[in-house]
Order: C-alpha cells, then sequence, then structure tokens
C-alpha cells in the first residue's frame, strides 16, 4: 500500500515538476523515497552549483535552510524552495553574525573561514567559504593569515592539525556526527577484517584519528566506487548508506552506529515536496545586501 501512494505522488511531483519548470536537488541524507527523485543527488554546494546549471526557474531543495540559502545566494533569479521550513542545522545555528562581528573586532587582522553549513548572514560576515572537501586547501591559500574557522570545530581542528598550524576554532559542531565514538569505529573493524572505515570530518578527533579515511559526503561516494575493499564502514549521517548501496551493489557498507540520524534530514518527505510544488511555498530568498556579501565568500571559495 505505502509503495502504491509512493507511487502516485511520484507521479504527481513529476507532473508539476514539469508545469513548474523546476528542478530537484536532493542531500545525500534525505529519505530514500526522497533521493529516488533526485534530478542531482549529492552534498550542499555542489548541488547549489547544479542549479546554476540548468534552465530550471524553481529549484526545490530537499536538504536543510542553510543549503537552501545558498541555493538562493548562487541562482538569485530562480525561486529556491524548502519542502520543509522547519528544516534547520543545529550546528549553523551555534553562530550569530553579530557574535562574529564581535570576535572580528578583537582580531582585527584574522581571516574568516567559513564553513558552508552556516547561515547567509554568517557567509557575509566571512572572507572565504570552505566546504569539508576543500577546507585544508582554501586555509592554506591564506598563507600566514590567523584564521578564525567558523563554526565546526572539529573540521576547524582537522584542518589545523593537517596543516600543522595554530587557528581560533568557533566552539560548535554537529550533534549528529559527534553521536559516532572511536569505540564504534574499533568494534566494527574487529567484527569486519579486512574493512576500511571512512569517518567525516565533522567527526571528533578521537573519531578521525582511528578511521583510516576522513573523506566529505562526495569523497566517501567517490571512494566507495574506486576501491577494491568490498567492506566498508561509514562514519557519517546514515542516509549516505542507500546510495553507497545502490550505486555499489556489490560491496557492504555498514553504519559505524545507526545513532547517526540527522532528525532535520528527515523532516521531508514526498508529500512535502509535493505540497511546496502545489503551493510554492516555503520559498527562502536571501535578501540581497546579505545576499551580495554572502556571494563574495563563496565566489572567492570557487576561485581557489
Amino acid at each position: 500500500m505505502t509503495q502504491d501512494k509512493d507511487l502516485e505522488l511520484i507521479e504527481r511531483i513529476l507532473s508539476l515538476k514539469q508545469k513548474r519548470n523546476a528542478v530537484l536537488l536532493v542531500h545525500n541524507y534525505q529519505r530514500p523515497e526522497v533521493q529516488a527523485i533526485a534530478d542531482f543527488l549529492g552534498d550542499s554546494l555542489e548541488l547549489s552549483q547544479k542549479a546554476a546549471d540548468t534552465e530550471a526557474d524553481v529549484i526545490v531543495f530537499c536538504g536543510v535552510h542553510f543549503m537552501a540559502e545558498t541555493a538562493s545566494i548562487i541562482n538569485p533569479g530562480k525561486v529556491v524552495l524548502l519542502p520543509d521550513a522547519h528544516a534547520g542545522c543545529r550546528m549553523a545555528d551555534m553562530i550569530t553574525a553579530e557574535a562574529l562581528k564581535k570576535k572580528k573586532k578583537e582580531l582585527p587582522d584574522a581571516k574568516v573561514v567559513c564553513y558552508v553549513n552556516s547561515t547567509a548572514e554568517v557567509k557575509a560576515e566571512s572572507d572565504i567559504c570552505c566546504t569539508s572537501a576543500n577546507a585544508v586547501r582554501i586555509v592554506q591559500s591564506l598563507g600566514e593569515a590567523e584564521v578564525i574557522f567558523v563554526p565546526d570545530q572539529y573540521l576547524g581542528y582537522y584542518v589545523a592539525t593537517k596543516l600543522k598550524r595554530q587557528m581560533i576554532l568557533w566552539p560548535g559542531y554537529c550533534p549528529t556526527h559527534v553521536k559516532i565514538q572511536p569505540e564504534d569505529i574499533l568494534r566494527e573493524k574487529q567484527k569486519h577484517p579486512g574493512s576500511i572505515a571512512l569517518a567525516h570530518p565533522e567527526c571528533t578527533p578521537e573519531v578521525t584519528n582511528v578511521a583510516d579515511e576522513v573523506l566529505s559526503t562526495g569523497g566517501m561516494i567517490k571512494f566507495a566506487k574506486q576501491t577494491e575493499v568490498n567492506t566498508l564502514i561509514i562514519g557519517t549521517e546514515i542516509g549516505i548508506i542507500h546510495r553507497l548501496k545502490k550505486e555499489n551493489p556489490g560491496k557492504t557498507f555498514i553504519p559505524a552506529t545507526r545513532e547517526a540520524i540527522c532528525p532535520n534530514m528527515k523532516k521531508i518527505t514526498l508529500e512535502k515536496v509535493l505540497w511546496a510544488l502545489e503551493d510554492m511555498q516555503p520559498q527562502v530568498k536571501v535578501p540581497e545586501d546579505i545576499r551580495l556579501r554572502a556571494y563574495g565568500a563563496v565566489q572567492r571559495m570557487l576561485g581557489i
């Protein structure tokens, strides 16, 4: 019955998508049935860039609020829909533009490197953005400058360790990734001899230290395709495992822990995607003054 209902919903979504000239962008952590309707499936920045290359008038972003904002920053002429207005990001909420301005006054010569998992207002106060995949390269590009890294302390710590340099780290973190513990990785490695453990750099240093590879979600997708190892332990939000299994049917993917679930990523359902296309709501639109400053930080990253 559920399958029939899903098929009916998908039919209606695809029909409305055509009518609205919309594109469906879906993050790797979304529900499997939502991933199934994606025009583009990937991580947040990759998806916004894909949207910029399409002729679509409407972007339906199946992710969380800061991702829809990033799509709006890069695609100001398009309508951006977020199917659940309450799909936020607890890490992004751990920093405000006001708090960052205060820190900048204390350290006027420092450069602010802002992880894309942040609000448009915070991006607007930053010198340059980064993703988990390019953070090391971005910080490296700033030479010897003092760096304030916001908002993820664990990604910042990982970068600082790789580059053997000091950085000022904002005390933010991802509540989902900190649920992954080093003993989870070690337990699964013991249970599965010959396996490889992958961890996202949003995990704590204790976890990244015992993982075999530290990779962004896009990096995990790529690594899984290329490696000859058949069993991989996945240290990130478990939604990605659906895609990994689908794209690598001969391989086994084991979540480091089933606790690593982002409740906000799971708020979007097929029904909500349909309602968003029917009502053209909820819309996410970044005010132009903030958008232009935030766009500068994103563009400086893309230039590197």
